[in-house]
C-alpha cells in the first residue's frame, strides 16, 4: 500500500522551499522551474498547488499573516482597554517568534512585495492590528506609537543579526529567549504611552 503525502503537507513544503530560494536568489530571479527542481517534482505537479509564482508568494504572505489575523480576530471581540492593547502586542510577539525567515524575506524583498497585491493585503492587516491598539479618538502620536510598538518586535531580530555578524557591536549578544523578552518589553513600553498626552518641552 502506497502512503501519499497529504495535500496540505505538500503545499507547506512548496512554500518552505520557495521561501528558501527567494531568500537565496531574490523573488524576481527565482523561477517556478527552480522551485520544482528543488522539490524534486515536475512543474505540472507544482501547478496542481500553485498556478503562478505570485500565488506562491501569496501563500507565504498568508503564512506570515496568520498570527496577525488571529490577534485581529481576538482584538475585535474585546472592548478597548490598556490591558487589551498590551495583550494584542503579546499575541503578535508570540506569533512572530517562529517566523523569522519570513521577516527576513519581507525585509530583503520590500520593493517587489510593495508592487504586488499581496503586499497591499499585508499592509492592511498591520494597519488594522495597529488601530486596535490606539483606543478611542487616537491622536497622531498614538497612531505612531502603536505602529512603532509592533515594529519593535520585528526590528529586534535585525539588530541581533547585525550584532552577530559584527561582534564588535555587542560582544555579549543575549540568547534568543532574552532577545524576545527584550523586544516585548520595549514594545510594551512604547504602547504604554498610547492615550497619554506628551509632556511639552
Amino acid at each position: 500500500m502506497t502512503t501519499q503525502t497529504p495535500r496540505g503537507d505538500t503545499r507547506a513544503r512548496i512554500l518552505d522551499i520557495a521561501l528558501e530560494l527567494f531568500a537565496e536568489h531574490g523573488y524576481e530571479k527565482t523561477s517556478l522551474r527552480e522551485i520544482a527542481d528543488r522539490l524534486g517534482v515536475t512543474k505540472a505537479a507544482l501547478y496542481y498547488h500553485f498556478r503562478t509564482k505570485e500565488d506562491i508568494l501569496a501563500g507565504i504572505v498568508d503564512s506570515m499573516s496568520a498570527p496577525i489575523e488571529e490577534a485581529i480576530a481576538w482584538g475585535e471581540q474585546q472592548p478597548y482597554s490598556p490591558a487589551v492593547r498590551d495583550e494584542i502586542v503579546r499575541r503578535f510577539a508570540e506569533g512572530m517568534a517562529d517566523r523569522q525567515p519570513l521577516l527576513r524575506f519581507f525585509h530583503e524583498n520590500q520593493p517587489t512585495i510593495r508592487e504586488l497585491s499581496v503586499g497591499t493585503r499585508f499592509k492592511e492587516r498591520m494597519i488594522t492590528l495597529s488601530r486596535l491598539m490606539q483606543g478611542p479618538e487616537p491622536t497622531f502620536e498614538d497612531r505612531v506609537r502603536a505602529a512603532i510598538s509592533l515594529m519593535a518586535i520585528n526590528v529586534t531580530q535585525f539588530i541581533a543579526e547585525a550584532c552577530a555578524e559584527d561582534p564588535a557591536l555587542l560582544p555579549d549578544l543575549p540568547d534568543e529567549d532574552i532577545r524576545r523578552a527584550v523586544a516585548l518589553t520595549v514594545a510594551l513600553d512604547i504602547a504604554e504611552r498610547i492615550g497619554k498626552p506628551t509632556t511639552e518641552v
